[in-house]
C-alpha cells in the first residue's frame, strides 16, 4: 500500500475547492477504499486550524477540525516517541529555507518513504530529498 504524505496547502485547496481539489478528492476517495494510507502531521493540522481561524473564525476552524477527523487520514503526532521526525524537520529548517510547518511535511515523507502531495513551491527545495506529487 503507498503511502502519502498531505501538506496543509493540499488540504485547504480541497476544503476551498480550489483548481488542485479534484485530485485532493480522489486522493481521499482512494484512502477511503484501503488503495493507500494518507498521512498529516500534527503541526500541519495545526496549520490549517490557525489559517481558518485567522480567515474565518474560531467556529470555522473548529468545523474544519471536524471535517478533517471524518476523513481517513492518520494524523502524525510529535512527541518524545517521534524525535526521528522532529530531528529530521529541524535539519530541513535549519538547511532549507522552509517553514517549520512544511518542514515537518517534508520530513514526515522522508522518514514513512512516502510521497508528498502539495502545490506550494516552497518544497521545490527538497525535491531532490523527498518524492513530491505536485498539485496544479
Amino acid at each position: 500500500m503507498a503511502t502519502k504524505v498531505l501538506d496543509s496547502w493540499a488540504l485547504i485547496a480541497f476544503f476551498e475547492d480550489e483548481p488542485a481539489a479534484e485530485r485532493v478528492e480522489k486522493l481521499l476517495v482512494k484512502a477511503e477504499a484501503g488503495t493507500h494510507k494518507l498521512l498529516l502531521c500534527v503541526v500541519n493540522w495545526g496549520e490549517i486550524y490557525y489559517n481558518t481561524m485567522r480567515a474565518v473564525s474560531h467556529d470555522a476552524a473548529e468545523q474544519k477540525a471536524k471535517e478533517i477527523a471524518g476523513l481517513t487520514i492518520e494524523i502524525v503526532s510529535v512527541d518524545n516517541k517521534n524525535l526521528e521526525l522532529v530531528r529530521q524537520a529541524a535539519t530541513y529548517k535549519a538547511t532549507k529555507r522552509l517553514s517549520y510547518a512544511d518542514a515537518f511535511a517534508a520530513a514526515l515523507a522522508k522518514i514513512r518513504d512516502a510521497e508528498l502531495v502539495t502545490g506550494d513551491h516552497e518544497f521545490k527545495q527538497v525535491e531532490d530529498d523527498i518524492q513530491i506529487d505536485w498539485l496544479r
